[in-house]
């Protein structure tokens, strides 16, 4: 028993899971962040151009 609960290797496969998890919600924030700054640019960049040769 002693041994069983000695054993470290679930907890770091555990611990590189969390710190993957933690990596992607940010860079799922990063992009969405970015994405939508960008459709705000590129919008405004179309809005320009259209109503620039009025």
């Amino acid at each position: 028993m002693k041994k069983f609960l000695m054993n470290e290797e679930g907890q770091g496969m555990v611990e590189y899971g969390l710190i993957i998890a933690l990596v992607a919600v940010v860079v799922i924030a990063g992009i969405t962040l970015i994405g939508t700054n960008a459709n705000t640019l590129f919008g405004n960049i179309a809005g320009s151009l259209t109503g620039g040769g009025e």
